[in-house]
Protein backbone atom coordinates (compact mmCIF):
# COMPACT_ATOMS: atom_id res chain seq x y z
CA UNK A 1 0.00 0.00 0.00
CA UNK A 2 1.41 3.46 -0.85
CA UNK A 3 0.86 5.83 1.99
CA UNK A 4 -0.38 9.60 0.81
CA UNK A 5 2.14 12.10 0.30
CA UNK A 6 1.65 14.47 3.28
CA UNK A 7 1.02 17.67 2.52
CA UNK A 8 4.06 20.93 2.64
CA UNK A 9 4.88 22.25 5.86
CA UNK A 10 4.14 25.88 6.31
CA UNK A 11 6.89 28.09 6.36
CA UNK A 12 8.08 28.75 9.69
CA UNK A 13 9.68 32.76 10.62
CA UNK A 14 12.56 32.80 13.20
CA UNK A 15 11.45 34.42 15.76
CA UNK A 16 12.67 38.01 16.44
CA UNK A 17 16.37 38.45 17.20
CA UNK A 18 16.80 34.90 15.89
CA UNK A 19 19.91 34.86 13.68
CA UNK A 20 19.57 33.29 10.26
CA UNK A 21 21.66 30.42 8.80
CA UNK A 22 25.05 31.69 7.48
CA UNK A 23 24.76 33.05 3.77
CA UNK A 24 20.71 32.61 4.05
CA UNK A 25 18.32 35.21 4.25
CA UNK A 26 14.80 35.68 6.65
CA UNK A 27 11.72 34.76 4.70
CA UNK A 28 9.77 37.46 3.70
CA UNK A 29 6.62 38.12 5.41
CA UNK A 30 3.62 38.50 3.57
CA UNK A 31 2.23 42.49 2.62
CA UNK A 32 -0.11 44.27 4.05
CA UNK A 33 -2.34 45.72 1.89
CA UNK A 34 -3.03 45.25 -1.84
CA UNK A 35 -2.32 47.28 -4.91
CA UNK A 36 -5.70 49.53 -5.74
CA UNK A 37 -7.10 48.42 -8.86
CA UNK A 38 -6.71 50.61 -12.44
CA UNK A 39 -9.91 52.72 -12.80
CA UNK A 40 -12.08 50.57 -15.31
CA UNK A 41 -15.65 50.03 -16.57
CA UNK A 42 -16.60 46.60 -14.88
CA UNK A 43 -17.27 43.80 -17.16
CA UNK A 44 -18.77 42.00 -15.01
CA UNK A 45 -21.08 44.34 -12.55
CA UNK A 46 -22.90 46.65 -14.92
CA UNK A 47 -26.30 47.28 -15.96
CA UNK A 48 -25.81 49.65 -18.51
CA UNK A 49 -22.02 50.53 -19.60
CA UNK A 50 -20.40 49.19 -15.86
CA UNK A 51 -19.26 52.76 -15.22
CA UNK A 52 -20.70 52.55 -11.87
CA UNK A 53 -19.16 48.99 -11.16
CA UNK A 54 -15.30 50.13 -11.79
CA UNK A 55 -16.32 53.01 -9.66
CA UNK A 56 -17.31 50.49 -7.29
CA UNK A 57 -14.03 48.62 -7.80
CA UNK A 58 -11.63 51.05 -7.33
CA UNK A 59 -12.77 53.34 -4.74
CA UNK A 60 -14.45 50.22 -2.20
CA UNK A 61 -18.09 52.10 -2.60
CA UNK A 62 -21.19 49.85 -3.31
CA UNK A 63 -21.52 50.04 -6.83
CA UNK A 64 -25.04 50.55 -5.89
CA UNK A 65 -24.66 53.81 -4.14
CA UNK A 66 -22.86 55.02 -7.41
CA UNK A 67 -25.88 54.15 -9.36
CA UNK A 68 -28.19 55.62 -7.03
CA UNK A 69 -26.26 59.07 -7.09
CA UNK A 70 -26.33 58.85 -11.02
CA UNK A 71 -30.16 58.87 -10.52
CA UNK A 72 -30.27 61.24 -7.96
CA UNK A 73 -27.70 64.30 -10.16
CA UNK A 74 -30.01 63.10 -13.23
CA UNK A 75 -33.21 63.95 -11.07
CA UNK A 76 -31.53 67.44 -9.67
CA UNK A 77 -30.35 68.96 -12.57
CA UNK A 78 -30.05 66.80 -15.84
CA UNK A 79 -26.35 66.55 -15.52
CA UNK A 80 -26.32 63.42 -14.58
CA UNK A 81 -26.66 61.74 -18.00
CA UNK A 82 -23.52 63.46 -19.01
CA UNK A 83 -21.21 62.46 -16.22
CA UNK A 84 -21.93 58.94 -16.83
CA UNK A 85 -21.81 59.12 -20.99
CA UNK A 86 -18.61 61.09 -20.33
CA UNK A 87 -17.20 58.85 -17.64
CA UNK A 88 -17.88 55.73 -20.32
CA UNK A 89 -15.70 57.34 -22.82
CA UNK A 90 -13.07 58.33 -21.11
CA UNK A 91 -13.00 55.11 -18.57
CA UNK A 92 -10.98 51.96 -20.96
CA UNK A 93 -13.16 48.52 -20.33
CA UNK A 94 -11.92 46.23 -17.90
CA UNK A 95 -10.72 42.51 -18.45
CA UNK A 96 -12.11 39.12 -19.07
CA UNK A 97 -9.24 37.59 -18.70
CA UNK A 98 -9.76 34.58 -16.43
CA UNK A 99 -5.87 34.38 -15.04
CA UNK A 100 -6.91 38.59 -14.07
CA UNK A 101 -9.91 36.98 -12.11
CA UNK A 102 -8.59 34.82 -10.48
CA UNK A 103 -5.31 36.81 -9.33
CA UNK A 104 -8.26 38.98 -7.81
CA UNK A 105 -9.77 36.69 -6.16
CA UNK A 106 -6.79 35.62 -4.50
CA UNK A 107 -5.49 38.80 -2.76
CA UNK A 108 -5.11 38.90 0.89
CA UNK A 109 -7.98 40.96 2.47
CA UNK A 110 -6.46 44.42 3.36
CA UNK A 111 -9.08 44.45 6.46
CA UNK A 112 -11.68 46.26 7.68
CA UNK A 113 -12.46 49.18 5.18
CA UNK A 114 -13.66 52.49 6.81
CA UNK A 115 -16.66 53.90 6.78
CA UNK A 116 -17.01 57.29 5.94
CA UNK A 117 -17.09 56.74 2.33
CA UNK A 118 -19.74 54.83 2.79
CA UNK A 119 -21.91 57.27 4.93
CA UNK A 120 -20.52 60.37 2.99
CA UNK A 121 -22.04 58.94 -0.11
CA UNK A 122 -25.43 58.18 2.25
CA UNK A 123 -25.51 61.45 3.17
CA UNK A 124 -25.01 63.00 0.05
CA UNK A 125 -27.95 60.93 -1.52
CA UNK A 126 -30.07 62.54 1.62
CA UNK A 127 -29.21 65.86 1.37
CA UNK A 128 -30.18 65.19 -2.68
CA UNK A 129 -33.59 63.78 -1.53
CA UNK A 130 -34.52 66.24 1.02
CA UNK A 131 -33.32 69.22 -1.79
CA UNK A 132 -35.80 67.51 -4.57
CA UNK A 133 -38.89 67.28 -2.43
CA UNK A 134 -38.50 71.07 -0.84
CA UNK A 135 -38.00 72.05 -4.44
CA UNK A 136 -41.00 70.40 -5.44
CA UNK A 137 -43.46 71.02 -2.26
CA UNK A 138 -42.23 74.09 -1.57
CA UNK A 139 -41.14 77.46 -2.98
CA UNK A 140 -37.33 76.97 -2.92
CA UNK A 141 -35.81 76.83 -5.99
CA UNK A 142 -32.31 74.95 -5.09
CA UNK A 143 -31.21 74.45 -8.79
CA UNK A 144 -28.46 72.36 -9.85
CA UNK A 145 -25.97 74.90 -8.60
CA UNK A 146 -27.24 74.39 -5.02
CA UNK A 147 -27.64 70.67 -5.47
CA UNK A 148 -24.08 69.73 -6.74
CA UNK A 149 -22.74 72.44 -4.33
CA UNK A 150 -23.95 71.28 -1.38
CA UNK A 151 -23.16 67.50 -2.33
CA UNK A 152 -19.45 68.63 -2.18
CA UNK A 153 -19.74 70.32 1.04
CA UNK A 154 -20.83 67.04 2.03
CA UNK A 155 -17.67 65.63 0.29
CA UNK A 156 -15.28 67.93 1.99
CA UNK A 157 -16.28 67.41 5.21
CA UNK A 158 -15.98 63.65 4.51
CA UNK A 159 -12.17 64.33 3.61
CA UNK A 160 -11.67 66.05 6.91
CA UNK A 161 -13.33 63.33 8.51
CA UNK A 162 -11.10 60.70 6.88
CA UNK A 163 -7.86 62.68 7.63
CA UNK A 164 -8.53 62.77 11.17
CA UNK A 165 -9.82 59.42 11.69
CA UNK A 166 -6.68 57.99 9.91
CA UNK A 167 -8.69 56.30 7.22
CA UNK A 168 -6.73 54.32 4.69
CA UNK A 169 -5.56 56.00 1.40
CA UNK A 170 -8.40 53.71 -0.65
CA UNK A 171 -11.01 55.57 1.67
CA UNK A 172 -9.62 58.93 0.58
CA UNK A 173 -9.30 58.23 -2.79
CA UNK A 174 -13.07 56.91 -3.02
CA UNK A 175 -13.94 60.43 -1.61
CA UNK A 176 -11.73 62.29 -4.12
CA UNK A 177 -13.06 60.63 -7.36
CA UNK A 178 -16.71 61.15 -6.06
CA UNK A 179 -15.66 65.07 -5.80
CA UNK A 180 -14.09 65.19 -9.43
CA UNK A 181 -17.57 63.53 -10.70
CA UNK A 182 -19.37 66.54 -8.68
CA UNK A 183 -16.87 68.79 -9.65
CA UNK A 184 -17.20 68.44 -13.37
CA UNK A 185 -20.82 68.09 -13.16
CA UNK A 186 -20.94 71.63 -11.38
CA UNK A 187 -18.96 73.33 -14.28
CA UNK A 188 -21.47 71.61 -16.76
CA UNK A 189 -24.36 72.91 -14.90
CA UNK A 190 -22.53 76.69 -14.92
CA UNK A 191 -22.03 76.60 -18.32
CA UNK A 192 -24.89 74.24 -19.69
CA UNK A 193 -28.32 75.25 -18.75
CA UNK A 194 -30.68 72.56 -16.66
CA UNK A 195 -33.96 73.60 -15.73
CA UNK A 196 -32.96 72.62 -11.57
CA UNK A 197 -35.63 74.48 -10.23
CA UNK A 198 -38.72 72.33 -11.82
CA UNK A 199 -37.19 68.81 -11.00
CA UNK A 200 -40.67 67.64 -10.57
CA UNK A 201 -41.53 67.64 -13.80
CA UNK A 202 -40.50 64.51 -15.68
CA UNK A 203 -41.95 62.68 -18.33
CA UNK A 204 -43.18 63.88 -22.11
CA UNK A 205 -45.24 67.18 -21.74
CA UNK A 206 -48.00 68.73 -24.27
CA UNK A 207 -49.23 71.97 -23.85
CA UNK A 208 -52.01 72.84 -26.92
CA UNK A 209 -53.25 76.85 -26.03
CA UNK A 210 -56.11 78.37 -28.54
CA UNK A 211 -56.01 81.96 -27.18
CA UNK A 212 -53.28 83.92 -26.26
CA UNK A 213 -54.07 84.47 -22.88
CA UNK A 214 -54.02 80.49 -22.31
CA UNK A 215 -50.44 80.85 -23.22
CA UNK A 216 -48.02 80.33 -20.25
CA UNK A 217 -45.58 82.90 -19.73
CA UNK A 218 -42.81 79.84 -19.31
CA UNK A 219 -42.85 76.02 -20.31
CA UNK A 220 -40.52 73.81 -18.11
CA UNK A 221 -39.80 70.10 -18.06
CA UNK A 222 -36.41 68.47 -16.09
CA UNK A 223 -36.28 65.59 -18.17
CA UNK A 224 -38.47 64.55 -21.17
CA UNK A 225 -39.93 65.79 -24.52
CA UNK A 226 -41.96 68.78 -24.25
CA UNK A 227 -43.89 69.63 -27.42
CA UNK A 228 -45.66 73.27 -27.04
CA UNK A 229 -48.58 73.73 -30.34
CA UNK A 230 -49.31 76.87 -30.74
CA UNK A 231 -50.39 76.61 -33.80
CA UNK A 232 -54.18 77.32 -33.34
CA UNK A 233 -54.02 80.74 -31.14
CA UNK A 234 -56.31 83.64 -32.30
CA UNK A 235 -54.04 86.12 -33.76
CA UNK A 236 -57.39 88.53 -34.71
CA UNK A 237 -57.34 90.66 -31.44
CA UNK A 238 -53.89 91.25 -30.30
CA UNK A 239 -52.72 93.98 -28.99
CA UNK A 240 -48.68 93.02 -28.43
CA UNK A 241 -46.67 89.99 -28.66
CA UNK A 242 -47.28 86.80 -26.91
CA UNK A 243 -44.41 86.33 -24.98
CA UNK A 244 -42.92 83.10 -23.43
CA UNK A 245 -39.79 81.21 -22.13
CA UNK A 246 -39.22 77.49 -23.18
CA UNK A 247 -37.01 75.72 -20.59
CA UNK A 248 -36.15 72.05 -20.95
CA UNK A 249 -33.47 70.32 -19.12
CA UNK A 250 -32.87 66.60 -20.71
CA UNK A 251 -34.91 65.64 -23.79
CA UNK A 252 -36.77 67.21 -27.49
CA UNK A 253 -38.28 70.58 -27.88
CA UNK A 254 -40.51 70.69 -30.16
CA UNK A 255 -42.47 74.10 -31.19
CA UNK A 256 -45.63 74.68 -33.88
CA UNK A 257 -47.01 77.88 -34.53
CA UNK A 258 -48.87 79.75 -36.76
CA UNK A 259 -47.73 79.88 -40.53
CA UNK A 260 -49.32 83.54 -40.78
CA UNK A 261 -47.29 84.63 -36.90
CA UNK A 262 -44.19 86.79 -37.62
CA UNK A 263 -42.21 85.37 -35.02
CA UNK A 264 -38.89 87.11 -33.39
CA UNK A 265 -37.01 83.71 -31.81
CA UNK A 266 -34.27 83.14 -29.50
CA UNK A 267 -32.75 79.51 -28.86
CA UNK A 268 -29.78 78.68 -26.62
CA UNK A 269 -29.01 74.70 -26.80
CA UNK A 270 -26.33 73.08 -24.89
CA UNK A 271 -26.14 69.95 -26.62
CA UNK A 272 -28.45 68.75 -29.53
CA UNK A 273 -29.29 70.26 -33.08
CA UNK A 274 -31.22 73.30 -33.40
CA UNK A 275 -33.82 73.95 -36.38
CA UNK A 276 -35.80 76.61 -36.95
CA UNK A 277 -38.14 76.56 -39.75
CA UNK A 278 -35.48 74.82 -41.43
CA UNK A 279 -32.68 76.77 -40.45
CA UNK A 280 -29.85 75.79 -38.30
CA UNK A 281 -29.56 79.74 -37.08
CA UNK A 282 -30.71 80.01 -33.59
CA UNK A 283 -31.33 83.05 -33.25
CA UNK A 284 -33.70 85.53 -35.46
CA UNK A 285 -36.66 87.50 -37.28
CA UNK A 286 -39.13 84.96 -39.18
CA UNK A 287 -42.09 86.84 -40.68
CA UNK A 288 -45.26 84.38 -41.61
CA UNK A 289 -46.88 83.66 -44.54
CA UNK A 290 -50.06 84.52 -46.33
CA UNK A 291 -52.80 87.24 -46.58
CA UNK A 292 -53.76 87.91 -43.06
CA UNK A 293 -53.14 91.53 -41.81
CA UNK A 294 -50.80 91.28 -39.52
CA UNK A 295 -48.08 88.94 -41.68
CA UNK A 296 -45.45 90.47 -42.56
CA UNK A 297 -45.67 93.99 -40.97
CA UNK A 298 -42.31 93.83 -39.26
CA UNK A 299 -43.99 93.13 -35.64
CA UNK A 300 -43.73 89.89 -34.08
CA UNK A 301 -47.03 88.34 -32.49
CA UNK A 302 -44.45 85.76 -31.33
CA UNK A 303 -41.56 86.44 -29.16
CA UNK A 304 -40.12 82.71 -27.28
CA UNK A 305 -37.03 82.45 -25.82
CA UNK A 306 -36.09 78.74 -26.10
CA UNK A 307 -33.18 77.04 -23.05
CA UNK A 308 -32.13 73.79 -23.37
CA UNK A 309 -29.65 71.55 -21.66
CA UNK A 310 -29.43 68.53 -23.47
CA UNK A 311 -31.81 67.37 -26.53
CA UNK A 312 -32.55 68.66 -30.38
CA UNK A 313 -35.37 71.95 -30.82
CA UNK A 314 -37.38 71.86 -33.50
CA UNK A 315 -39.19 74.82 -34.42
CA UNK A 316 -41.73 74.45 -37.10
CA UNK A 317 -45.33 76.27 -38.28
CA UNK A 318 -48.29 74.24 -38.31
Amino acid sequence: MTSATPPPAPPSYPPPGYPPPSGELPPTPPSGLPPRPPLRRSRTDKVIGGVSGGLGEYTGIDPLLWRVGFVAVTLAGGTGLIIYALLWLLMPAGSLDPATQAARGEREPAGPRSPIPGITVAVVLIVAGIGVLLTRFTDLDVGPRGFLGTALLVVGIGLVAASVTGAGRGAKGGLIALGIVLSVASMLATTVHFDGGHVGHVGDRTYHPTTAAAVQPRYDNGLGDLTIDLSDVDLTALTGPVTTTVESGAGDVRIVLPSSADVDITVQNGVGSVDVFGDSSVDGFYPGTGSAPWTGDGRAEFAIDVQSGLGDVTVSRG
